[in-house]
């Protein structure tokens, strides 16, 4: 049975209840915490009055955070997809011999 969790998580001083899987309850509030977080940073940082525009400045970091994440595995996978071909290369040219 997939038995979810009633839990609270807070963020930017609001509660927000959410019903989650066990399994997610540690990455939620993980999450929670490092939003929090990051809005004392921007709070200390920049002269920002509104937690909107905090919250937006917290939501473009983290996206940035993903995408540079997928472009750098993308880059990755392209470099090892051109050794694994060079490999490949060699031990055609040993198995011809």
């Amino acid at each position: 049975m997939d038995e979810k969790l009633k839990i609270k998580i807070s963020i930017a001083d609001r509660v927000y209840p959410l019903n989650v899987d066990m399994a997610q309850e540690e990455g939620l509030r993980s999450a929670s915490k490092k939003i929090d977080i990051m809005i004392k940073q921007f709070e200390e940082n920049y002269a920002v009055r509104d937690k909107q525009d905090v919250l937006a400045m917290c939501a473009l970091q983290f996206a940035s955070q993903t995408e540079q994440k997928q472009i750098d595995n993308a880059i990755d996978g392209e470099a090892t997809i051109d050794r694994l071909k060079k490999i490949n290369a060699k031990l055609d040219q040993y198995l011809d011999k």
